[in-house]
Order: structure tokens, then sequence, then C-alpha cells
């Protein structure tokens, strides 16, 4: 592994990836079914059209990547058999391991995975900068295809293993071929599970069954690499947004693992001799709230300015989160916890006052702003309502629209002015592998009509961001990467409100459960 890669795990996957209870085992058992409540239910199933955690896991069930990170926070071939690198790093070279087939019986070739990386890099933060840095992409033959560089880009294995929102996950090239700004009309991977589009019923149950073709790695699991075996003949995923009911069904044993656990049911969960209770992802995640930079007033920097300095990150985590075992306060957009990007460079103080007169300068006309309001996602409704008060504090008149989340995502994508099906605020979190460095964090995108939802323009960033993909030097690149901390601070493309963890509980009778920065549900017996 190159020093330029170790660099980059450690800034962009310093969870470590374990697994909770019995990781492997040569006499497993197969069979029964996993009864699993995620966070949220499951209305998009393209996970390159979309960066919500909720789609990303339905990818991990059914897709596969060409890399994956594994427990000891090293990339690892994962479709790939081989691979080569070339002394000056500027060609690269990828043959696939034999075996890998799509669930509709179609082989796995090489022209399914340029055709995949390019529609994933359109759209992703990471394979942007790596599309300006190609020369060529291309096969070579069924099972071998080339990326030639153009310019230096360190990150080209770490891309094709990032392993969240959103992994360059590998689909069929007539699906890959699908514009990136639309959906996919089918989902077919080549994973260990098959989605069951038949038993789909959005609002109730998504239902996965296990894919007998797939041929696992040797390697024992470890993280999302190793070997993926689907130890259950079915994985239903059914959806409660009702915590009180989730957790009733939890303790009944009418299902097996519930994703993430309200924090105020945490106590009473760990005090069940049948549970346990565990944090699925070490490091945290970074609470966002996005403006639209789009439409006004948050189209004016001044508007922007004002929402970073009247947000006071302890009233959020106080009111979103409660106990303070599992939050906190933290300057950098990079996130703390001695992480190697961690800085508190340009990160601002509360101050209402100054707050009220840029909303003021910024223009603001007492239309009501849209806030939108996922009723049934506690890390992203509790925050809204803390905002439409800081928003009403400085003078602004609020329409919180109530939805659940899953229509929030949707809902999020549209470009339109407020007025005409649009928003102005939306709020949603993010885990440490999406967070931790200039180049894996969508937030920090300046790329306008392309940048993540809420759209931000700023060629400064960009070219920050394209320097520290570039940069060998690791002092260069944390110079770089404060640079972009103060760039942030000034521009504002988000406001973050604090860090937190989220636990998850599952029945003691399942096993093999991997802890990591996203859900993966392989490994697992019942």
């Amino acid at each position: 592994m190159s020093l330029t890669r170790r660099r980059f795990i450690a800034g962009t996957a310093a969870v470590a990836a374990t697994a909770v209870a019995a990781p492997y085992v040569h006499a497993q058992k197969r069979g029964g079914t996993l009864k699993f409540v995620p966070h949220a239910d499951l209305k998009i199933l393209d996970p390159i059209w979309t960066t919500a955690y909720i789609t990303r896991n339905h990818g991990y069930m059914i897709f596969d990547t060409l890399f994956a990170l594994d427990g000891n926070l090293k990339l690892q071939p994962q479709m790939v058999d081989k691979y080569t690198v070339s002394k000056d790093a500027m060609k690269y070279s990828f043959t696939l391991r034999d075996g890998l087939k799509f669930h509709d019986g179609a082989a796995v070739t090489a022209e399914d995975c340029v055709a995949s990386i390019k529609r994933w890099a359109a759209r992703d933060a990471v394979g942007r900068l790596m599309l300006g840095a190609l020369s060529k992409m291309a096969p070579v033959d069924k099972k071998t295809f080339t990326i030639d560089l153009e310019t230096p880009f360190g990150l080209v294995l770490d891309a094709l293993g990032k392993p969240s929102a959103s992994p360059s996950f590998i689909m069929p090239a007539k699906l890959a071929a699908t514009d990136p700004n639309d959906q996919v009309k089918e989902v077919i991977g080549s994973g260990p599970f098959k989605f069951s589009k038949d038993e789909w019923q959005p609002g109730n149950r998504v239902v996965y069954v296990r894919n007998a073709d797939y041929v696992p790695r040797k390697e024992n699991p470890s993280g999302a690499a190793g070997a993926k075996r689907a130890l259950v003949d079915r994985v239903e995923w059914r959806y409660i947004p009702d915590p009180a009911t989730a957790g009733a069904a939890l303790e009944a044993g009418e299902v097996d693992y519930w994703e993430n656990v309200p924090l105020d049911f945490a106590p009473r969960l760990e005090k069940n001799s049948a549970l346990s209770v565990f944090v699925t992802d070490p490091k945290g995640s970074q609470g966002i709230l996005r403006p639209n930079h789009l439409h006004p007033p948050f189209n004016n920097k001044k508007a922007r300015q004002a929402l970073l300095l009247a947000v006071d990150q302890k009233s959020y985590l106080q009111a979103v989160i409660g106990h303070e075992k599992y939050y906190r306060t933290c300057p950098s957009v990079f996130m703390c916890g001695g992480l190697p990007y961690e800085t508190a460079a340009g990160a601002p103080k509360v101050d209402l006052e100054r707050a009220r007169q840029l909303f003021k300068e910024s223009g603001y006309d007492g239309r009501p702003l849209i806030v939108l309001d996922p009723t049934d996602s506690p890390y992203a409704h509790a925050p809204a309502l803390v905002t439409m008060e800081v928003l009403k504090s400085l003078g602004a008149s609020v329409d919180l629209q109530a939805m659940d989340w899953s229509t929030m995502v949707a809902r999020r994508a549209k470009k339109e002015a407020p007025s005409a099906g649009g928003w102005n605020v939306f709020h949603t979190w993010s885990t440490s592998f999406d967070t931790m460095t200039p180049a894996v964090s969508s937030v920090l995108g300046g790329a306008g009509d392309k940048s993540w939802f809420g759209w931000p323009t700023s060629e400064p960033m960009e070219k920050l961001r394209a320097d520290f993909a570039r940069e060998p030097s690791e002092a260069k690149r944390k110079a770089i990467a404060e640079k972009v901390q103060l760039l942030a601070y000034d521009e504002v493309p988000y406001v973050p409100w604090g860090q937190f963890v989220i636990p998850g509980a599952f029945r003691k009778n399942v096993q093999g459960v991997l802890q990591f920065g996203a859900t993966l549900l392989w490994n697992i017996q019942v």
C-alpha cells in the first residue's frame, strides 16, 4: 500500500470495522430469516442517484464493489482478482476474479465496470475529481480494464473502494448507461443478496433473498471486505416509524435487529438480557444543516453566514441527542476526535446580534422559508424544530413541512423555487466515512448543478479539493484542509450542528453483526 493511500484511509476510514459477535466460524449455520428494522423507509432504489444512507445500505445488499475497506483500515480487492499500478502511478490495470455473475445470470465484464465507474463518478464528489484527472478508461478484454491518468491523482484505488455515500457499486452496462441524473429502472447487482421486487411494499417491507450463485472471496469477512457470506435465506426490512412499536417488537422477538435506536430508548434496551446494544460507528456522525444556494435568501452569502452565527451546537445536541455521553461539540468540518484533518481554523462563535444584522442585509423579503421536517427520523426531525426557532430569532417566517424521511430524500432533489415544490433548508447527518477529508465531503463541494443537494457554486473550493487529491505531502494536505475549512466558514456551504454517535440493538441469538460505518447484513446468522 502506498503512503498516499495510507494517509487517505487514515482520514476517511477511521472507524474500526470489527465483528460485534462471532465474526467467522467454520461451521456456520445457514438458513432462516433476519428481520431487520431500518432507520428509514426505502423508496429510492438507485444508490448512485442518491447519497441517502438507506439506499446505500440497500446497495450493499445487492451490489458488489471492485475494492472494499477491511477491519484494519486497508483497502482490499473485492471483485478484483489482481491489479497493477505503473511506477509513476499514472496507469492502472484491473482484472476481475472468476465466478462473478449478475442476478440475471450474465457474467460481470470489464465493460460493465467501466460503464458503472463513469456513471458513479459523474455524481460522486471523489469520482468527479478522478474524472478530471483521467486520460482514458477502457476495457482491454472481458475481464480486464485500464485507467490512464492525464494528471496525477493519488486516490484512484480509494475512490473505487469508497465505503459510503456513494460507493462505486458495479451494475450491468445496460443499466449504467442510464443518465446519471435519472434513476435506473431495474435493480440488478452481483452481490450476496437479490432484491425481491415483487415483495417490495414501500412504507412497510423490503425483502432480499440469498443469491445462491454468489461466490464469496476466500478471506474471512472483515469490514466491507473479504467473504460476503449470505448465511440467511431471507432478509426482511420492516419499516416501523414509531420507535415505541419498534422497541416493543425487538423485545418481543418479532424482529431481530433495530438499526438506529433513539437515545431515549437505549437505557431500557440495555437492561434487557436478551438484547445487545452497541454503537454502530464509534467515530460518530456530523449533524448537517443544509441551506438551498439556488434561491433567496440563502443564495446570498450573508444569509448563510447569519445561519452559521446563530447555530449553537450545544443547544442542538441537547435537543436532538440529550445524553452527553453520546455527543460532543466540534469546531471542525472534518470532525473531531484525533482525526488527521481536525482543525479549529476559522470556527465561528455564536453571535445572534451580528446574525440578525447579516440576515437583514441579505435582502430577506419576509416570505416563509420552507424547512423540510422528516418526522420519522429523530436525527433530522429534532434539528428541524430547533432550526425553525433559530430562523424565527433571525426575523424569518417559517413553513415547517412534515413528511417521512424517504419523501424528504426525494424532495431535496427538486431545484424548483420553494413556492413551486422546492425547499430552503433540510437536515441530515454524515458518518465519518463521508466527512473527514476535503475529497470525500460532498457537503463541501462547490460544483454548482453537479454539487450535492443544495447546489453551492465555489470555484475556489473545487480548486482546493482538487489540490488536496493531487498533493502527496501530508503536511501540505493538512495545510490545504485548513484552507478548505476557512473558506467553508466564509462561504458556508452548510452548517455543522455537532457530532454524535448512534446506537443499534439486536437480539442475542443474532451472531456475526459487523461494526462498520455502513450497515452490512451478510455474515449474520439467526
